[in-house]
């Protein structure tokens, strides 16, 4: 299963302005707001929570939450994510993987789940 999204990086500049890191809080958890250095960061890990849910094809709900995915990264930089022991369990998911970049005042992210 595949799933896209893409975020404006000057909504989560605004957001930022205006809410600090409680707007960051919403849908990172602290260990993924201590890899957030930049706004293009944090619209990147916004693209693959929602990528996430679209390959799971629930998008963000009851079954599937901000916190139920978590974004990490391996010692080169590339992107890892992680789902809650409910999420694995109730979509059965095997493995997953994902893929972040940004350009043009855009973020992107694609996530494929093997179920």
């Amino acid at each position: 299963m595949i799933g896209i999204d893409l975020a404006k990086i000057e909504r989560f500049t605004r957001a930022r302005e205006r809410h600090g890191d409680a707007f960051l809080r919403k849908f990172l958890g602290e260990d993924e707001l201590a890899l957030v250095r930049s706004d293009e960061t944090a619209a990147g890990f916004w693209a693959v929570k929602e990528a996430a849910s679209k390959a799971l094809g629930c998008g963000i709900c009851s079954d599937f939450g901000w916190h139920d995915v978590v974004i990490g990264k391996t010692p080169l930089g590339a992107p890892t994510i992680t789902f809650s022991p409910r999420v694995l369990e109730k979509f059965g998911i095997k493995s997953a993987s994902a893929s972040i970049s940004d350009d043009g005042g855009f973020a992107v992210a694609v996530v494929a789940i093997e179920i």
